[in-house]
C-alpha cells in the first residue's frame, strides 16, 4: 500500500462521506451488515480519519482501535478524538506487515483495504494478519471496488466519484482511479482485485462462510433524489461488500 496517497489530505477525507454514493449507500449498507457491536472488540483496520471507528464506539463497542497506514490519517483521526473524546484508540500500521496486537478482536473490517494490496502473496499476508487478530468465529467485514464494474458504464459523478481505469493491469486486477468530487478533487489509485483473489486469499487465512454483500440504496436516498437518480448505481454498483468468518 502507498501511505503518500494519503498523506497531505487529513481531515479533508472525512468529505468522502457526505457525497451522496457515501452517505446514502456506502455508510447504510456496511454498518448494516456489520450489525449490532454493542458489547464488541472492533479492529478496524485502513480506519482513515476513523469515521467507522467513531461509529463503532457511539453505537455501543466496548474496545475500537483503528489502524492505518498513513500518519497523517492517524493524526487527523486522533485529533477528531482529542475533540469528541470516545475512547477509541488509533495507530499507524501497515497491514501486511502487522506484529501481533495485544488482545483478539470480535469483529475486524476493512473498508477500501485489501484492494491497495500490490499482489496476491501481499493480499495473503494481510488477510493471514486480520484472521490472527481475531477471536475463533469472529467476522471480518470488508467493502471495495465492484470485481465485475462496468467501467463503460454510466459516469458516477451525480453520485459524487469517477471510478475510472488506470490503464495498467496487476497481479491481482486492473489499476483503477477513483476520484472524490470535492473541492479540490481527491484521487486515489488501486486495484480492482478480482473475486477469485479475494476468495483465495481469505480462504488460504482461514476464513471461510464467504458472502458478497450487495450495496443498497438507503431509504432516505430515495427520499432525497427520487429512485430515477439511484438506477445507474443500482445498474453498475461501483462498490460491493463481503463478509466472512474467522
Amino acid at each position: 500500500m502507498d501511505a503518500q496517497q494519503y498523506d497531505g489530505i487529513g481531515e479533508a477525507f472525512e468529505g468522502f462521506k457526505s457525497l451522496p454514493l457515501a452517505h446514502y449507500a456506502e455508510v447504510p449498507s456496511f454498518l448494516a451488515m456489520v450489525g449490532d457491536v454493542r458489547g464488541k472488540s472492533v479492529l478496524d483496520l485502513a480506519s482513515g480519519t476513523g469515521f467507522y471507528s467513531r461509529e463503532f464506539k457511539r453505537r455501543g463497542a466496548t474496545d475500537v482501535l483503528g489502524i492505518d497506514i498513513s500518519g497523517e490519517m492517524v493524526a487527523a483521526a486522533r485529533a477528531f478524538e482529542e475533540r469528541e473524546p470516545l475512547g477509541v484508540r488509533y495507530e499507524v500500521g501497515d497491514v501486511s506487515a502487522l506484529p501481533p496486537l495485544d488482545r483478539r478482536f470480535d469483529v475486524a473490517t476493512g473498508v477500501q483495504l485489501l484492494n491497495y494490496a500490490e499482489d496476491v502473496a501481499a493480499m495473503e499476508r494481510m488477510c493471514r494478519n486480520v484472521h490472527r487478530s481475531l477471536k475463533p468465529g469472529a467476522e471480518f467485514f470488508v467493502l471495495a471496488q465492484t470485481p465485475d464494474y462496468r467501467f463503460d458504464g454510466p459516469s458516477l459523478a451525480k453520485y459524487g466519484f469517477l471510478c475510472e481505469p488506470a490503464g495498467e493491469e496487476s497481479e491481482i486486477g486492473p489499476r483503477v482511479r477513483i476520484t472524490a468530487l470535492l473541492d479540490p478533487p481527491i484521487s486515489f489509485v488501486g486495484a480492482c482485485p478480482r473475486r477469485e483473489v479475494y476468495e483465495g486469499c481469505l480462504r488460504a487465512a482461514g476464513f471461510d462462510e464467504l458472502t458478497w454483500v450487495p450495496l443498497t440504496v438507503s431509504d432516505a436516498g430515495v427520499r432525497e433524489f427520487g429512485a430515477e437518480f439511484w438506477a445507474d448505481c443500482v445498474a453498475n454498483p461501483p462498490l460491493e461488500m463481503l463478509r466472512c468468518r474467522a
